[in-house]
């Protein structure tokens, strides 16, 4: 802004496991302050799957965490090969066919993403492809170093100060996901400021 006075563009990074329920609705959130404050939002790829390796888990845990890695790649790869762009739109695409359509198989994930935003069909070779996880990594390791290991999905820095969450199981719309906004980014500027938390009582719902 130009005007003298006026208030500068305020900035969200987030960092997203597409696989996750809770960083999708945090992020069906941030598109609502997009609505109604003047931000501008940075979008980047974490992964779960990363995240939990070497640690003992379930098999059924273990299987998912070996499944996310798929959608994860392949954005890290369009990215990559076609622009970062194509972040958001894909994150959107397969967001939408996991927590909304409830689609589990994540082949089929892929290629309808993939489909949707018009990128090349070629491209989902990339899930069981190692070539760019040291992207994908970097870019895990971005979000995580903000924060610190003792995290989860999503991260989300407000102007440059990161913090897992918020945690979300419903998104607010208008000015009341303004002002959640306007809190996040008050605590944020908080140099003391760590963490609030409570013991979760209900699953996030897709929108």
């Amino acid at each position: 802004m130009t005007a003298e006075g006026a208030a500068a563009k305020q900035r969200a990074d987030f960092w997203f496991d597409p696989a996750c329920p809770f960083a999708w609705v945090t992020s069906r959130w941030i598109e609502q302050v997009e609505k109604v404050r003047d931000i501008e939002t940075t979008w980047h790829v974490m992964s779960l799957s990363v995240l939990n390796e070497g640690r003992e888990l379930d098999h059924d845990y273990q299987r998912r965490m070996d499944d996310n890695w798929g959608p994860v790649r392949v954005i890290i790869a369009a990215s990559e090969l076609h622009g970062r762009e194509h972040i958001k739109p894909l994150y959107d695409a397969m967001g939408t066919l996991i927590h909304q359509e409830g689609v589990t198989d994540r082949a089929e994930v892929v290629r309808r993403a993939l489909e949707h935003v018009g990128l090349p069909a070629e491209l989902a070779s990339a899930a069981d492809s190692d070539d760019f996880d040291p992207q994908l990594r970097a870019s895990h390791k971005e979000g995580i170093d903000k924060v610190g290991q003792d995290v989860g999905t999503p991260i989300v820095a407000f102007n440059g100060t990161a913090f897992f969450g918020p945690v979300i199981t419903r998104v607010p719309v208008g000015e009341e996901a303004g002002r959640m906004w306007d809190a996040s980014v008050v605590l944020a500027a908080n140099p003391h400021f760590f963490e609030i938390k409570r013991t979760r009582t209900e699953r996030p719902k897709a929108v």
